[in-house]
């Protein structure tokens, strides 16, 4: 294609295409793996009140002390106070009730019972034995004090940071409903062609869908809400109604990239006022392959249908894309060591898989056999893509490679 753009630069292009998608408000369940779009600030002392650290009895002063049961505290009471002198059991998290000092632990207390008195008493931890040193237990012991983690309107998390589960549980210990985020793109997929099969075994002139289940997942990995995929007959007029139906922020195509009785892609696109953004690239495989935007600001990224040129596709434009789109920079580049010769091409980037080994400081690329366009076998051994430049590949040279999801 006289429009071939070279890989790296259409990489680049489709990382810099798209602006971030526009900060919601969303509720804390729903924000795992999003990007913190303001940073997040401490609304309340954490904790909010003194509590106790460990499961015990709070106690008022210096021992022993009259243990008083009917006082016994748990997390969400309201305590009475606690008189000086007096013990009552305690739970983790409690609140501390006014007069007590210390908590001390079950396992560091012992209770004597005498002319129906119980007294409780700290437990020497060399001897095992209870004490009536007054200061066995030191004040504030297995006390959290208020605002021991933070302060309200200290600063807990800087913006920019994809948020994980433990970011979350923080927000909501911190009294958060809602953060504001940038959204996941919602991608969808379009699976073009009436040869495709969704079960059963292959026969003559029919073959089974292997991108229905590979692209939902492989996107989902990079942080999206993808819809399930769509088949979509060998028509023009298919193709512009499931192109205006997908809700989707980025909508993946298969097959109907190239110049075929039955590719109508570039067609449509060209006749519904699409910008095209990449339209071909130089790389081996998947050079058919094109990024547009659509007038309502949607995207739409065209891969061959054969898998392993469609996933050139995925890493070359679809991943840098919903980096943007997601608000995250360029990933950084990892490079590996070839162990074997590759066969580059002449002019074209090429793009195979490899298994790496190695420290992450010394990555080792091993090329995987079963590379050629339409397989599959290579890519589900693989740990990565190599990228091999023109006139590059031989055995010992250092090569950028693009690590392929992992299971989660």
């Amino acid at each position: 294609m006289s429009n071939e753009l070279p890989w790296d630069q259409a990489r680049r292009i489709a990382g810099s295409a798209p602006a971030p998608l526009p900060t919601v408000a969303a509720r804390l369940s729903e924000a795992a793996g999003s990007l913190l779009a303001t940073a997040l600030i401490a609304i309340t002392d954490l904790p909010a009140f003194d509590t106790a650290a460990m499961d015990g009895f709070a106690v008022a002063g210096p021992g022993p002390w009259e243990l008083d049961e009917s006082l016994a505290i748990v997390a969400g009471d309201s305590p009475s106070d606690l008189p000086h002198g007096y013990a009552t059991p305690i739970a983790t998290g409690a609140p501390i009730p006014v007069g007590a000092t210390a908590v001390l632990r079950y396992e560091h207390a012992a209770i004597e019972e005498s002319h129906g008195r119980r007294q409780l008493l700290a437990v020497d931890v060399l001897t095992g034995l209870p004490t009536d040193d007054r200061n066995a237990v030191r004040p504030g012991t297995d006390i959290r004090p208020r605002g021991e983690e933070c302060r309200a309107g200290d600063a807990l998390l800087d913006s920019d940071r994809i948020l994980t589960p433990s970011m979350l549980g923080l927000a909501a210990a911190a009294g958060y409903d809602e953060i504001e985020i940038v959204p996941p793109p919602v991608v969808g997929t379009l699976i073009i062609g009436d040869e495709l099969l969704s079960h059963g075994l292959p026969r003559a002139g029919r073959v089974r869908d292997a991108l229905g289940p590979l692209i939902p997942a492989w996107v989902a990995s990079l942080g999206t809400r993808a819809n399930p995929p769509v088949r979509v007959p060998d028509t023009r007029n298919a193709l512009i109604a499931e192109l205006d139906d997908a809700a989707a922020d980025v909508i993946i195509t298969t097959g109907s990239t190239s110049m075929g009785p039955r590719d109508h892609l570039r067609e449509v696109l060209r006749d519904i006022g699409a910008h095209w953004i990449v339209d071909g690239v130089a790389v081996r495989p998947g050079h058919p392959m094109l990024l547009a935007r659509l007038a309502d600001d949607r995207y739409v990224v065209g891969l061959p249908g054969n898998p392993l040129a469609a996933v050139a596709g995925l890493v070359t434009l679809a991943a840098p894309l919903i980096r943007a789109l997601r608000g995250l920079p360029p990933m950084v580049a990892t490079f590996a060591t070839l162990l074997d010769d590759v066969t580059s091409h002449p002019h074209d980037t090429r793009l195979m898989p490899v298994a790496l080994s190695g420290p992450a400081n010394g990555l080792l690329a091993r090329p995987l056999r079963f590379d050629g366009p339409a397989m599959l076998r290579s890519l589900a051994e693989a740990d990565a893509l190599v990228v091999i430049a023109p006139g590059a590949g031989q055995r010992g040279s250092t090569c950028e490679v693009l690590p392929l999801p992992t299971p989660v």
